[in-house]
């Protein structure tokens, strides 16, 4: 079976020709441009590929109802150019079903399928890059509800020592996307995440705000694992900071084999940054088994 995979970044597009096996055989990188720059070239590679169907895991925010007159199209993206872009509708004529979902459940699906979460039922995939997301993954099914999970914006307590005034949201103070993405990485140190690899301090306040999304996450959501990708995930020095935080904001209040180990419960990314067009992968697979 081949698959065609777009993992649709607001930096990059990354097309791909995968299988149901997790292999991936010839992909193309296009940057993030507008809608008129970036599209074609990307619909060019899937005609000179031939596909049984194309899965699409892409920023947001989306419409996802299948019933909507906008189904398939970005929405209120912050991306100007792409506001309203009809993505699934540019590539309906390759002739084949068309799946369709954010990119963080993309990445989810790719990490449940042929990752670390493999034979979990419950996860919650973030990723913290440029902005932060959720993909959240409940009994098997991944979670729309009246739009999509937009993961990034749950409010956390600000830290006692945090030198940024406000957040880099525009929306919220002190939200997890305004606390703890890139840019906000930036704005409070005045240089990019790449360049504060050895600042302890840095990754101290990042472990912080992290661990106090996750266990807020812990007890409305109850995932069996939590899985951390996106650029902050390349800090591997922050993941023992991030289980000493939870389980110190957790305080011993809930007693599960998984928390008796959080090496295992809060865990790197495993898939070496192929989840999301993996994901997408196994989208536009489930999309051709519906039809």
């Amino acid at each position: 079976m081949r698959l065609g995979a777009i993992e649709a970044g607001g930096t990059k597009m990354i097309c791909a020709i995968c299988d149901e096996n997790g292999n991936i055989y010839e992909r193309m990188s296009t940057p993030t441009l507008t809608p008129a720059e970036t599209l074609p070239a990307m619909h060019k590679f899937f005609e000179d590929h031939e596909i049984d169907c194309l899965g699409i895991a892409c920023f947001g925010p989306l419409d996802l109802k299948k019933d909507s007159p906008t189904y398939g199209h970005i929405t209120t993206t912050p991306k100007l150019a792409w506001q309203n872009c009809d993505i699934v509708g540019y590539f309906s004529d390759l002739g084949v079903p068309v799946g369709f979902d954010t990119d963080v459940n993309g990445s989810v699906t790719g990490e449940a399928t042929f990752g670390i979460a493999r034979g979990i039922k419950n996860v919650v995939y973030f990723t913290i890059g440029t902005g932060v997301g959720a993909g959240i993954l409940c009994e098997g099914n991944l979670v729309h509800g009246m739009l999509h999970p937009e993961g990034g914006h749950v409010l956390l307590t600000k830290h006692p020592d945090d030198p940024m005034e406000g957040s880099n949201c525009p929306f919220h103070p002190n939200c997890f996307e305004g606390l703890c993405a890139g840019p906000a990485l930036q704005k409070r140190w005045g240089v990019p995440g790449k360049d504060l690899t050895e600042r302890e301090d840095v990754w101290d306040m990042e472990a912080w705000y992290i661990a106090q999304a996750l266990v807020s996450y812990t007890m409305i959501l109850s995932p069996e694992i939590f899985i951390l990708g996106g650029g902050v995930s390349h800090q591997k020095r922050i993941f023992p900071l991030v289980r000493k935080y939870y389980a110190q904001f957790m305080n011993g209040y809930l007693k599960t084999k998984q928390l008796e180990d959080l090496d295992s419960y809060i865990v790197c990314q495993s898939l070496d940054d192929n989840q999301g067009l993996l994901g997408a992968a196994i989208i536009g697979k489930n999309a051709l088994e519906a039809k």
